[in-house]
C-alpha cells in the first residue's frame, strides 16, 4: 500500500511540474496574421464545362486542407453531394508564398499562391485555373426596420448591460446579454471569427447566439469543415445546418432568424416547441427547425417567459454588431 501511495504521488507531482500547453494564439486583425493567412480562402474555376468550388482552411505551421466542390461553393452552385468532393492534404514550405497539394494517387498537382490555383496533371500540363473570390453576405448591413429595437448599432446605441466594446472594430466583444427580452421575433445579428490556425474543434473561434437565452444557435470558425450541429450554424445537439456556410474567419458573416417561441397552456405546460428558421450569410440552413428544449449551456432554463438575447463567452475573441431584433 505504501509503495501504491508513492506511485500514485510521484505522478501527481510529475503531472503538476509539467508546464501547460500554450493557447492557440487568435488573431483578429487580418494584417498582423501569419504566411498561412493569405492562402486560406475561396477559389472557383471551370474545367470540361464544369465549375469547381475549392475551400482551402489553415491547420497551422504551413498545413492546408484543400476541399473541393462540384458546381462551385456551397450555397452558391455546389449541388450538396458529399459523395463527388474531395479533400486533400497541402504544406507550405518555410518562407515560400505559396503550397503544394497533390491528389493521393499523384496524378494531379496543385499550386496556391492566395489568389489562384493552378492544377496540373503528373507531366505538368496545366489542366485549369481557380482564382479567388471574396464572398460578402447579402445581408451585410441590412438596416433595421422602423419598427425594430435596436440592441446595438456601433453609433451609440448599446442596450447590453456590462458589455465591452472592441472600438477599433466597433464591435462588442463576447459575453453579453441584451436588457430587452423577446418572445416571437426576427433577428439580424453580424458577427466576426477569429483566425485561429493551430486551434480545433470547440477552441476556433467559439462562441454562440442565444435566443431568450435558451436556444443556441452555435458560432465558430468551421470553414470548410463538415458542417455538424455543434459547428457554425448548428442547432447543439439537435439539427445539424443544411448547407455549411461559414465564410473564412477575419470575414464579417450575418444571421437573420425567425424565431416562435414554446406555447404553454393556463396550467404551464408546454403545447409546442419553439421554432427557428436561420439564413446564414443569406442562405436558409434550418427551416421551421423544432427546438424540443434549452439547448447545452443555456443561461436560462426553459420556461413560459421572454427571454434575453445572448452572446457567448467561449475563451475566445469573437465580435459582434448591427444587431436588431423585430418583435412579432
Amino acid at each position: 500500500m505504501r509503495l501504491l501511495l508513492t506511485a500514485v504521488l510521484l505522478t501527481m507531482i510529475v503531472h503538476a511540474q509539467q508546464p501547460a500547453a500554450p493557447k492557440p494564439k487568435a488573431f483578429i486583425e487580418p494584417a498582423q496574421t501569419d504566411e498561412d493567412f493569405t492562402i486560406q480562402g475561396e477559389y472557383v474555376g471551370e474545367l470540361d464545362g464544369k465549375t469547381y468550388g475549392v475551400q482551402i482552411w489553415a491547420q497551422g505551421g504551413g498545413k492546408f486542407e484543400a476541399v473541393s466542390h462540384l458546381g462551385g461553393l456551397p450555397g452558391a452552385g455546389w449541388d450538396g453531394d458529399r459523395a463527388t468532393m474531395t479533400r486533400v492534404i497541402g504544406t507550405r514550405a518555410e518562407g515560400a508564398k505559396s503550397a503544394a497539394f497533390e491528389s493521393p494517387d499523384g496524378s494531379i498537382k496543385a499550386e496556391v499562391n492566395g489568389a489562384s490555383i493552378l492544377v496540373n496533371n503528373a507531366d505538368g500540363v496545366k489542366l485549369m485555373e481557380l482564382n479567388r473570390t471574396n464572398r460578402e453576405s447579402p445581408t451585410l448591413g441590412a438596416a433595421p426596420p422602423e419598427n425594430a429595437v435596436v440592441l446595438f448599432d456601433g453609433k451609440g446605441v448599446n442596450r447590453f448591460p456590462k458589455s465591452r466594446v472592441d472600438e477599433k472594430a466597433g464591435a462588442l466583444m463576447e459575453g453579453i446579454t441584451s436588457e430587452d427580452t423577446f418572445g416571437d421575433c426576427s433577428l439580424h445579428v453580424e458577427f466576426f471569427l477569429p483566425y485561429m490556425p493551430d486551434a480545433r474543434g470547440q477552441g476556433r473561434g467559439n462562441s454562440g447566439l442565444y435566443l431568450q437565452g435558451r436556444y443556441e444557435v452555435q458560432m465558430l470558425d468551421s470553414f470548410a469543415l463538415e458542417g455538424k450541429d455543434n459547428e457554425c450554424g448548428g442547432l447543439y445537439k439537435i439539427a445539424a445546418p443544411k448547407v455549411n456556410m461559414c465564410l473564412p474567419p477575419l470575414t464579417w458573416q450575418t444571421y437573420d432568424i425567425d424565431f416562435t417561441a414554446a406555447t404553454y397552456d393556463a396550467e404551464g405546460k408546454k403545447t409546442a416547441n419553439a421554432k427557428i428558421t436561420v439564413k446564414h450569410n443569406g442562405v436558409v440552413i434550418h427551416e421551421n427547425q423544432e427546438l424540443p428544449g434549452a439547448t447545452t449551456s443555456a443561461p436560462k432554463k426553459e420556461e413560459n417567459t421572454p427571454g434575453p438575447i445572448h452572446l457567448q463567452n467561449h475563451g475566445n475573441p469573437v465580435r459582434y454588431r448591427n444587431i436588431w431584433v423585430v418583435k412579432k
